[in-house]
């Protein structure tokens, strides 16, 4: 069965009865073929949001960096093959969305593969509209959570 695009009419019945998209957890093994994956699924959410373009690219950017962070850095090769080591919480609502990218892994700190600190969370904190980084579930791994939201001269 092939999905199909909402059409503007469409689009617009969905914005006057207030609905939104359901929110969406993905939970994948953490290999670098699976951020894709996690892209997909946020562009479609973005697109039944009629999200403006240059948000969604923001979205994008700081989403995959969140997930790479994961799958280069979070754990050894056979622990990132298993199933759920990288799980994403799509939650969209009525202003943008909300993006919370989770691993059980080494947690925060200077990953024994790199030189230094990256660049990847001051990334992430400019393009988004609230970040904040914790531990994850049960104090172990990670826990990135983005918030997204129009400018106030993009959401007119």
């Amino acid at each position: 069965m092939r999905a199909h695009a909402l059409s503007p009419s469409l689009r617009a019945d969905r914005a006057l009865f207030g609905a939104t998209p359901s929110p969406v957890r993905l939970s994948l093994p953490a290999q670098a073929d699976n951020i894709a994956v996690v892209r997909r699924a946020l562009e479609a959410i973005a697109e039944e949001l009629a999200l403006p373009r240059l948000l969604v690219e923001d979205m994008r950017l700081a989403v995959t960096e969140a997930c790479t962070n994961v799958v280069r850095h979070a754990y050894t090769a056979a622990e990132a093959c298993e199933a759920g080591s990288l799980r994403v919480d799509l939650l969209p609502h009525s202003r943008g969305m909300e993006v919370i990218v989770e691993d059980h892994g080494r947690g925060l700190g200077p990953s024994p593969d790199s030189s230094g600190p990256g660049l990847g969370l001051p990334l992430i904190a400019a393009l988004t509209s609230a970040v904040e980084v914790s531990h994850g579930e049960g104090e172990r791994g990670s826990r990135v959570t983005m918030s997204f939201a129009p400018a106030a001269s993009e959401a007119a």
